[in-house]
């Protein structure tokens, strides 16, 4: 009987990174655009608050939390 298992390893697809699907993009845009607002008002409420502009704008805001909020939706 022969041994197997160090050739089958050897045949085992590489790990790597995947590029990001068409799916991913759109729940990407769906979340950005649903944080846009909110980003908004928050940072013109900071804005408001502090009577000096925030160092990161509304869209950096919005763009961060979608790329927060997105891969914990594909990692679920």
């Amino acid at each position: 009987m022969s041994d197997m298992t160090n050739q089958m390893a050897s045949m085992a697809p590489a790990r790597g990174r995947a590029q990001p699907k068409a799916e991913f993009y759109a729940y990407f845009a769906l979340i950005f655009a649903a944080t846009l607002p909110l980003a908004c008002l928050t940072w013109l409420l900071i804005a408001a608050r502090q009577m000096r502009m925030p160092e990161k704008g509304p869209i950096s805001r919005a763009w961060s939390q979608a790329r927060i909020i997105t891969p914990m939706i594909f990692s679920a």
